[in-house]
């Protein structure tokens, strides 16, 4: 039993997967510091403040924050949008390049290969003779 948990916890897929957490807890950190740092106090210049977590109204004792709310839901697009600008789209153009090179490999491979078995008919036609 001992041996089928050390090989369960050194199997790929699980090493694949702890890497993955911890680069993405990293890059969690990343956006958040670009965030934080960068973009809020640039929306905080623009519109006076970078965050509307004062805002509230008071009906029967009972406290909305809805500027809580809307601090939220700015962060999420901002970081939607870091993500999108800064990660998936320049992967994406990196990925559609490498794609067509590979795409156009085959055709040099399958060129090459119709001029050998050109020549090796060649060949063997000259044999023949």
């Amino acid at each position: 039993m001992l041996k089928e948990f050390r090989e369960f916890l050194l199997r790929g897929n699980l090493i694949d997967l702890a890497i993955a957490i911890v680069i993405g807890t990293a890059f969690v950190a990343v956006v958040k510091s670009l965030i934080d740092n960068i973009v809020m106090p640039i929306i905080g210049a623009l519109i006076g403040k970078p965050s509307f977590a004062g805002l509230t109204f008071t009906i029967h004792d009972s406290i909305f924050q809805y500027g809580q709310f809307l601090t939220d839901l700015l962060l999420f697009v901002l970081i939607a949008a870091v993500v999108f600008f800064f990660v998936a789209k320049p992967t994406a153009l990196v990925l559609n390049r490498f794609a067509k090179k590979k795409l156009a490999e085959p055709d040099v491979a399958q060129e090459l290969l119709a001029d050998i078995k050109r020549l090796l008919e060649e060949q063997n036609g000259l044999l023949r003779k």
